[in-house]
């Protein structure tokens, strides 16, 4: 309470100073402007000056409260035209997913004007008028897509590319790729585009070169990669093995030499290596693969290969194949060749024990056939046609079974 009384009397000594000094010393001031002049006390103008500094403040925050209402009402109206593209993007997205690309592309355009990422609004439009099959159509709204974005160059290309492989354009495809190859490492998609089209196109060759790159990068799990170089070599060997007139045997041996050394000891590459060793008539060649494959680890059907062998020295074949029989005596197929081989020394009697041997161990149509021709050739018709009998119907296993006429008396 006292120092209420205190700060009171302060403030009345105060009042009464400022009164007393402003009538001993009132001021003077004069404004003049043009023809007009304002003459006061210093102590008025003053006042006067607060007051117009006063209002002009009130006015400076009216101004800026109007203005700032202005821009909110902008940023609704943007927000509300966002929210809306976000609508139209989400409902075209949902109609691509099911299969209307008429509704899907038109909803995905009206949204690009103001979606945040009108990159996905044009790629999905492209990929809809690629089912629609408008090409023209595809393409103007791939090149709206890589305006939009400055960065999307590798996004519109990928796009473009599996869109080339679904249509079979596999050329185009790689045109396209092989653009984009350079970000690889950034990018490892592209490796994996280049690699269907790459099959698309049955090129061995630049698959083969690519192979590392995928192995690098990880495209592709190490069982699809072996898998992958297994198939390219086996391409080649057969397009080798079709080169015109006598190159075909050159052909195959510069690319088993150029082939990596696991996959030459690969049995059914092996295999199908002397099977066109053979065809391309090259027979010593694959009889001396043969024999040194069958060194390392025994193999059937390599053994039955070396039956289609023509050496010059037919005896001497038949010795060799004679000296696998003392560790091999069940072996269908080897018996199979031994026959072969002795039919082709003439020895019948030899020839046809072998045969009957093979078909001891097992029943094949193959073998079947052989008897059959042997003993037709031997006069002996009714067995001869026992043998091609039973050998047809092991080769047609899924004859349907049917009602068979009644034997007449």
């Amino acid at each position: 309470m006292r120092g209420l009384l205190i700060l009171a009397l302060l403030a009345l000594l105060l009042g009464v100073g400022i009164v007393a000094l402003i009538e001993n010393h009132p001021g003077y001031v004069l404004v003049a402007y043009g023809q007009y002049t304002v003459e006061t006390s210093l102590w008025v103008g003053l006042v006067l000056l607060a007051v117009f500094v006063t209002l002009l403040y009130l006015l400076i925050g009216l101004l800026r409260k109007v203005f700032s209402g202005q821009r909110s009402v902008a940023g609704w109206l943007g927000q509300r035209k966002a929210r809306r593209a976000a609508r139209l993007t989400h409902r075209g997205l949902i109609s691509f997913i099911e299969g209307n690309w008429v509704r899907a592309r038109s909803q995905l355009l009206s949204g690009a004007a103001h979606s945040e990422v009108p990159l996905l609004n044009y790629l999905t439009a492209a990929r809809a008028s690629f089912q629609l099959d408008e090409p023209d159509k595809m393409r103007e709204y791939l090149g709206i897509a890589e305006q939009a974005n400055a960065d999307a160059g590798i996004a519109v290309a990928l796009t473009q590319a599996e869109l080339k492989l679904q249509g079979g354009h596999f050329e185009q495809a790689v045109a396209t790729l092989e653009r984009a190859r350079r970000n690889a490492g950034r990018h490892p998609h592209v490796l994996k585009l280049l690699h269907s089209a790459y099959r698309g196109l049955e090129d061995w060759d630049a698959l083969l070169k690519l192979l590392p790159e995928l192995r690098k990068h990880g495209v592709l799990p190490d069982d699809s990669l072996l898998e992958l170089e297994r198939s390219a070599h086996t391409r080649l060997l057969e397009r080798c093995a079709t080169a015109d007139g006598d190159g075909a045997a050159a052909a195959l041996q510069q690319c088993w030499e150029a082939m990596p050394a696991s996959l030459r000891q690969n049995k059914a590459i092996l295999r199908n290596y002397v099977g066109h060793l053979i065809r391309a008539k090259d027979f010593m060649a694959a009889a001396k693969l043969v024999q040194r494959a069958l060194k390392q680890e025994w193999d059937g059907d390599l053994v039955r290969l070396f039956g289609y062998v023509e050496l010059p020295d037919a005896g001497r074949q038949l010795a060799q194949a004679e000296a696998w029989l003392t560790d091999h005596p069940r072996d269908h197929q080897l018996l199979l060749t031994l026959g072969r081989l002795a039919c082709r020394h003439q020895l019948w009697g030899k020839a046809r024990d072998y045969f009957e041997g093979s078909y001891r161990q097992r029943h094949t149509s193959e073998t079947c056939a052989e008897l059959g021709r042997l003993l037709a050739a031997l006069g002996e018709d009714k067995d001869s046609a026992l043998y091609f009998r039973e050998g047809l119907l092991l080769r047609e296993k899924t004859l349907p079974v049917l009602p068979a006429p009644q034997k007449s008396d």
